[in-house]
């Protein structure tokens, strides 16, 4: 008697899975489809191959899934990763971007599966046929390589031409970036907190206020304080007569502002970059910040509170000692670079 209650009991807890599993079904959404304006070009085919299978699942209008990604509740993660892939980076919309900006997203994409951040982990476990080999990553970052090549990065000057090779900033008011995030000038007399380099072959000097200083020293970014401010002034890399490489033309300048309650979608950070000479902001709305930059931020540095280049705590005030010094003889082609 008890085993019949116990088979009964089983077959009604089977019954009600698959009708709960089947209304489910009900609330199942598919993913938006969207047109496929324009595909990328003059992209070597090896390149394209690589994409196609590893990212346009979810990074493309042109969705090729399977039969457990079109079930619900699955579905709903899927048709949610998709959603955000898309508005941060979408290979059938590629036409939209500037020649700069689709560079840009190489150099992103190369770090992103360089660090391995790329496919997601989660997605190459269930579709094991998108993970990037090896000589795949190399295929990636030799094409990124290419693009920076075709800028004329890395010029060779004599020394006294090196001055001439630098683009001045002038502006009247201070530029103001779309999420309201103003050019800070003031960066000049914060603390060098890092140096950088990108495969774009680019020189990266970065500034942390006086509250990023305290929370490296005091390794409070956990998360970082409101207020915390870092700056990044970017210059093409110029090889001197004597193979040292030092800053050159003057490329960016990129900001971080922590602010808790009014950049919620991006981890409390508010971003900011400033362009050329002119300083242009980037950016046609504030959601530039939400689509491009934490992204990388978020998979890239979540263990250091989103921001790159955070020097540990035991070494911080010997690495800003360092980089002060290592900058010294040039910062006056910095700051005057940056005004």
């Amino acid at each position: 008697m008890k085993q019949i209650k116990r088979i009964k009991l089983i077959n009604i807890l089977f019954l009600c899975i698959v009708a709960g599993f089947t209304s489910l079904q009900f609330f199942n959404k598919p993913i938006e489809q969207k047109p496929v304006t324009g595909h990328m070009r003059n992209v070597p085919k090896q390149v394209e191959h690589i994409l196609e299978r590893s990212c346009y699942n979810c990074h493309s209008n042109e969705q090729q899934l399977s039969f457990f990604d079109k079930v619900a509740p699955i579905s709903w993660t899927v048709n949610k990763d998709i959603a955000r892939a898309r508005e941060v980076m979408n290979f059938s919309e590629w036409d939209k971007l500037s020649d700069a900006e689709q560079k840009g997203k190489f150099y992103a994409i190369f770090n992103m599966v360089n660090a391995g951040k790329m496919p997601l982990p989660s997605y190459s476990l269930t579709h094991p046929g998108s993970k990037l080999s090896a000589s795949e990553v190399d295929i990636i970052k030799q094409y990124a390589l290419s693009l920076s090549a075709k800028d004329g990065f890395i010029p060779t000057v004599a020394a006294e031409q090196q001055k001439e090779t630098r683009a001045t900033p002038t502006f009247k008011t201070a530029p103001i970036s779309p999420n309201g995030i103003a050019y800070n000038g003031e960066f000049r007399n914060w603390k060098v907190i890092g140096m950088s380099s990108l495969i774009d072959n680019t020189i990266r000097i970065i500034y942390g206020n006086d509250i990023a200083v305290k929370a490296i020293e005091q390794e409070n970014f956990h998360p970082w304080p409101n207020g915390s401010a870092v700056a990044k002034a970017v210059f093409k890399q110029v090889r001197k007569s004597n193979g040292d490489i030092i800053p050159g033309d003057f490329v960016n300048m990129q900001y971080m502002v922590k602010d808790g309650r009014e950049f919620k979608d991006t981890e409390g950070w508010g971003f900011a970059k400033f362009n050329g000479p002119a300083l242009k902001p980037t950016g046609k709305t504030a959601l530039f910040a939400q689509q491009s930059c934490i992204s990388c931020h978020r998979q890239l540095a979540e263990s250091t509170g989103f921001l790159f280049n955070v020097p540990p705590k035991v070494n911080s005030k010997k690495l800003i000692e360092h980089y002060l010094k290592t900058v010294q003889n040039e910062k006056d082609i910095i700051y005057s670079a940056v005004k």
